[in-house]
């Protein structure tokens, strides 16, 4: 393609990391009431990605003190989700954006730079399009063995297992396959549950868990855009979080104006849904903060056309001020352009006793946003059934001196000894954070 105007400018300011600079500090975007200034718009982009390098000369991400970090398993694949079976065998959804065909393919220069910089940060490489099987038989916190558990799906992401069916969330579906204790893989071909909101792909991942009784299963779609801006009609279903019947695979929308959910899970204490949301970009570093909160049956959260509760986004055309006025604030704000992904509560975790009542968050890291943010796991306490605090960091260090990335956190989950799993989409590894052995 050939470099004018905006695309060569935007190619040389995403080599010299262009853009504006955050003016607050990073905790100003964390915590039930973050700042929010005026909003920024300049004619091009903030773009200031931390480039994908790997671990290089045995180098590991620094866990929080009081604990131990091992690789439980290395040499993956763009690994993405974590889901622990009852018998403590891991899956791992190895997998990344599908392929676009002709329909889907963005030509603008825009497109074509976000799709440099995506590259460039990590993301874009083949799918391997398969969930893999790791399991640990000695007990070490190191898996021994390896198996492709489901193969050929379309960019799988989110796995939940009800009974003796396993779902797993694809790109454009909700499949599931018959479980079988203790098997290394599963025979045969998915059955679709449901079609999903596929196309473009602005967000691909998609992810799915259960109600306590598995009657119903919540699935996260994420919005075709950051705005709206590939027409307000391709956003149908998207943005929100389905609610679906597990027996009859009806469906409907549980929640909207998400921007992009991704982990989701249930309080222990309240039993209430809770998700971590990407909040839109361009706006500036100090806006918007990606956020955590409860969700409410029916609720909008202000995506496209308003943030954190009736801040109005002038990008999106034509308005909607009855939409606006309904808007839920969010519960917690995790700070500018972290891109949280990976969500799951303490419930079970064997690490120091500050992390007993919470929620660990894979924070995938910054591309929109000068210095970076993100690239990280933290951990949100709780007190009575809400944030309450600063974040902890968990596991950090994954962008190293020369601002190169050697991982990005993504999916999190808590496994059967009490150890925290967290996918590493650059590294290709899982590591595990365990409590210190006394």
């Amino acid at each position: 393609m050939r470099l004018t105007g905006l695309a060569a400018a935007s190619l040389a300011c995403l080599l010299a990391a262009c853009g504006e600079h955050a003016l607050l500090p990073e905790s100003a975007g964390i915590g039930p009431s973050p700042t929010l200034p005026a909003p920024t718009k300049p004619l091009i982009p903030t773009l200031h990605i931390a480039p994908a390098k790997g671990w290089r000369d045995g180098a590991m991400p620094q866990p929080v003190a009081g604990t131990v970090l091992t690789k439980f398993a290395e040499g993956l694949e763009h690994p993405r989700w974590v889901y622990v079976l009852p018998n403590g065998d891991v899956l791992v959804a190895e997998s990344d954006a599908p392929a676009k065909d002709e329909k889907e393919k963005h030509n603008g220069p825009k497109a074509w730079v976000q799709g440099l910089v995506m590259k460039r940060a990590g993301s874009h490489v083949p799918s391997a399009d398969r969930i893999t099987l790791l399991r640990d038989a000695d007990g070490d916190g190191v898996a021994e063995t390896r198996n492709t558990y489901v193969a050929n799906l379309k960019s799988p992401y989110g796995m939940v297992l009800v009974g003796n069916e396993l779902f797993i969330a694809n790109a454009d579906a909700l499949v599931k396959l018959p479980y079988q204790a203790g098997a290394t893989s599963l025979p045969g071909t998915p059955t679709k549950v449901i079609d999903l909101p596929g196309g473009i792909n602005h967000h691909w991942t998609k992810n799915v868990i259960a109600s306590e009784d598995g009657s119903k299963l919540y699935v996260s779609v994420g919005s075709n855009s950051n705005v709206g801006e590939n027409g307000l009609d391709k956003e149908e279903g998207r943005a929100a979080i389905w609610e679906v019947d597990r027996a009859s695979g009806q469906h409907r929308i549980f929640a909207s104006g998400l921007r992009n959910p991704n982990g989701m899970g249930w309080e222990p204490t309240t039993k209430a849904l809770w998700t971590v949301v990407n909040e839109r970009d361009e706006l500036g570093s100090d806006l918007v903060p990606d956020y955590l909160t409860s969700v409410k049956d029916g609720g909008f959260y202000g995506w496209p056309f308003s943030y954190w509760g009736q801040n109005v986004d002038e990008r999106p055309q034509p308005p909607n001020p009855a939409l606006v006025a309904k808007a839920i604030k969010p519960d917690y704000g995790l700070g500018n352009h972290v891109a949280p992904l990976g969500m799951a509560f303490a419930t079970g975790n064997q690490l120091p006793p500050q992390f007993a009542s919470g929620v660990f968050v894979g924070e995938h890291g910054s591309w929109n946003r000068k210095p970076r943010a993100g690239y990280k796991v933290v951990f949100i306490p709780f007190v009575d059934g809400m944030p309450k605090g600063q974040p902890i960091d968990v596991l950090t260090g994954f962008v190293d001196s020369e601002g190169n990335a050697s991982g990005r956190p993504v999916g999190v989950a808590i496994d059967r000894k009490g150890g925290l799993l967290v996918a590493d989409d650059v590294g290709n590894t899982v590591w595990r954070v365990s409590g210190m052995v006394r």
